[in-house]
């Protein structure tokens, strides 16, 4: 049976346009998993750690036979892959990517929560997320729609193709 998920995908280091490209590519080729779309490309400021490059961020839909915790494996994976190092909380990557959200699933695990925690307060997430699938709900917060006023004031832009 397969679920629908959500992806964001982020980066601010080395290339930083390159390796969400190829991420989106990554995400196609992982078992039992297409890539149903991918938002545009977006430019953020940085959140928390603000001594840092600018972010470019994307959303990609997923449809997937892979269970939550087996998918979030194979994000970390293709992360690592692309030289992600993990240390300070907010700190500058190659590659970040989010499993937001997978079907109307919630769960908080030690290693995986669903929906992805702040999602709903971050117009880098809910921007890409509304230009594929506006109508998409956020279990515990409502649809992308109705969140977007709220993060109005926080810098993201979208970027030329």
């Amino acid at each position: 049976m397969s679920a629908r998920a959500y992806v964001g995908v982020g980066s601010n280091l080395d290339d930083p346009v390159v390796h969400v490209r190829e991420a989106m590519t990554a995400l196609d080729q992982l078992p039992l998993t297409r890539v149903v779309c991918c938002a545009s490309l977006y430019r953020s400021a940085p959140v928390g750690k603000l001594d840092q490059p600018d972010f470019i961020n994307s959303v990609a839909a997923l449809d997937t036979q892979l269970a939550p915790e087996p998918l979030l494996d194979a994000l970390l994976a293709v992360e690592a892959r692309h030289g992600r190092v993990r240390g300070e909380r907010n700190a500058p990557r190659t590659l970040d990517l989010d499993l937001l959200l997978y079907g109307t699933q919630r769960m908080h695990g030690a290693h995986l929560t669903l929906p992805h925690p702040r999602m709903h307060e971050r117009a880098f997430v809910l921007l890409p997320l509304a230009e594929i699938d506006p109508d998409a709900l956020i279990p515990g917060h409502g649809s992308v729609r109705a969140l977007l006023p709220q993060v109005a004031d926080q810098r993201v832009v979208r970027m030329e193709d």
